[in-house]
C-alpha cells in the first residue's frame, strides 16, 4: 500500500464459479478499471466445511437451495494450477494478486509455492488461531477483516498474529504468549508495519443501517493500525464515504453479471459500476488534500474578482472629510479591505476620486 492513496482491491473470490476462463476475465475487468489488486478465496471444501453443514441464508437464496455448503463450495474450488496461472496473468496486467486462505494447507502454497505479497483473513477466520500464528510466521502482511468483531476479538487476533510474527517457531502458543508478544514492543512493531485492519458487516448483501462506519475511527484510535473496509453493500456509496473517512483500503466483490447464480454475485458490483467506484474513490482521495485551511492556489485570482474593496460612492474633492455617503463596497476585490471602513469615517480624503474610483 502507498501512503496517502487508497487500495483499491476487487474481490473476486467465488465469482469465477470454479472456471479458470471467468477468473480470467474478471483480473481484465479489474485491470482495466484501475484497481490495485484483485482477490481470491483458497481453499478445499473437505478443510473448510463438514459434509452435512447448511449453507447461510443468503447462500440458500442465490443457489440451489437442495445442495450442501460442501457440495457448493467443491464447485467453488480452484487448483493449484489456476493460482499458478492467474498470478502470471495479473504480473502481465501489472495487478496485485491476494487471497484468502481457508485451511492452513491453502495458506502454505499462497505464501510459499506462489509467494504472493500479502494475505487476506476473512472475518469468520479472526477467531481462528492456528491459522493467524502460521501466517504470523509466514511473516506477510496481513489485511484482517472484523466483521463480526468485537475490539476484544481483534486484539486477540492481533496478539496470535504478533505471536507469529515474533516468536521462533520452537515456542508453544497460548493465550498467555500470545499476549506478551502484543504487549512487547517488537509484537506492536511488527504490527504496525504488516498488519491493516479491514471494517466489515458480515452479510451479503449487507443492510445500509448495519455498518457503522464510524467503528473505522474506533478501530484506528484503539489499535493505531491502518484500518479499511470490506463493503458488502450493493452500490458504492459507502466505499465512497469510506475513502471521505480516510480508508487506507477498500475490498468490494466484482462480478460480470449480478444476477449469475453464486453465493456473492448478488453483493458484487458489475464492470461499469467498479469503474465508477474507482473513479469515485480517487476523486475523494484528491481532494482531501490537507488539513490546513488556506486558500487553494486557484482561489488567488477569484479572490480578485469575488471579493470586494472600498469603493468611492460618489466624487470626493481632496480634503473632504469622508463619511457614509461616500462611501461603498463594491468589487473587485485587491483594494482597500471593508474591514476598514469605520476607520475612514471622519478623516479627510488624501486626494481627489472619481465615483466607484478604489479607495487607498
Amino acid at each position: 500500500m502507498k501512503k496517502g492513496r487508497v487500495t483499491i482491491i476487487a474481490e473476486i473470490g467465488v465469482n469465477h464459479n470454479g472456471s479458470l476462463q471467468l477468473a480470467k476475465q474478471l483480473v481484465e475487468v479489474a485491470a482495466d478499471a484501475g484497481a490495485d489488486a484483485v482477490k481470491l478465496q483458497t481453499f478445499r471444501a473437505d478443510r473448510l466445511v463438514s459434509r452435512q453443514a447448511a449453507k447461510a441464508e443468503y447462500q440458500r437464496q442465490t443457489t440451489d437451495a437442495g445442495e450442501t455448503q460442501y457440495d457448493m463450495l467443491r464447485r467453488l474450488e480452484l487448483s493449484v494450477i489456476d493460482h499458478e496461472a492467474l498470478l502470471r496473468q495479473c504480473r502481465e496486467l501489472n495487478i496485485e494478486l491476494l487471497s484468502t486462505p481457508f485451511d492452513l494447507e491453502s495458506a502454505d502454497m499462497l505464501t510459499r509455492h506462489l509467494g504472493l505479497g500479502a494475505i487476506k483473513v476473512s472475518s469468520g477466520d479472526a477467531t481462528n488461531a492456528p491459522l493467524l500464528v502460521q501466517l504470523g510466521r509466514s511473516g506477510k502482511p496481513v489485511l484482517l477483516s472484523t466483521g463480526m468483531c468485537t475490539l476484544a476479538d481483534v486484539e486477540e487476533a492481533l496478539s496470535a498474529l504478533a505471536f507469529g510474527y515474533t516468536r521462533p517457531i520452537a515456542s508453544r502458543p497460548s493465550r498467555e504468549t500470545f499476549r506478551h508478544a502484543y504487549l512487547s514492543a517488537v509484537g506492536r512493531q511488527a504490527l504496525a508495519e504488516r498488519v491493516t485492519l479491514l471494517h466489515a458487516t458480515t452479510e451479503y448483501p449487507a443492510p445500509y443501517d448495519s455498518i457503522n462506519l464510524q467503528a473505522m475511527d474506533t478501530l484506528s484510535a484503539a489499535f493505531g493500525l491502518p484500518v479499511g473496509l470490506s463493503d458488502h453493500t450493493e452500490g458504492i456509496a459507502v466505499a465512497i464515504a469510506a475513502a471521505a473517512r480516510g480508508a487506507a483500503v477498500i475490498e468490494k466483490h466484482l462480478t460480470l453479471d449480478c444476477g449469475m447464480e453464486g453465493p456473492d454475485h448478488q453483493a458484487s458490483l458489475a464492470p461499469a459500476a467498479f469503474r465508477e467506484l474507482v473513479r469515485s474513490v480517487r476523486q475523494v482521495e484528491a481532494s482531501l488534500g490537507s488539513s490546513l485551511k488556506i486558500p487553494a492556489p486557484q482561489e488567488s485570482e477569484n479572490a480578485k474578482l469575488v471579493r470586494r474593496s472600498l469603493i468611492a460612492a460618489q466624487d470626493i474633492d481632496e480634503g473632504e472629510v469622508l463619511t457614509e455617503d461616500h462611501l461603498a463596497v463594491k468589487r473587485p476585490g485587491g483594494g482597500l479591505s471593508p474591514f476598514a471602513y469605520w476607520e475612514l469615517l471622519g478623516t479627510r480624503s488624501k486626494r481627489a476620486y472619481r465615483k466607484d474610483e478604489l479607495l487607498e
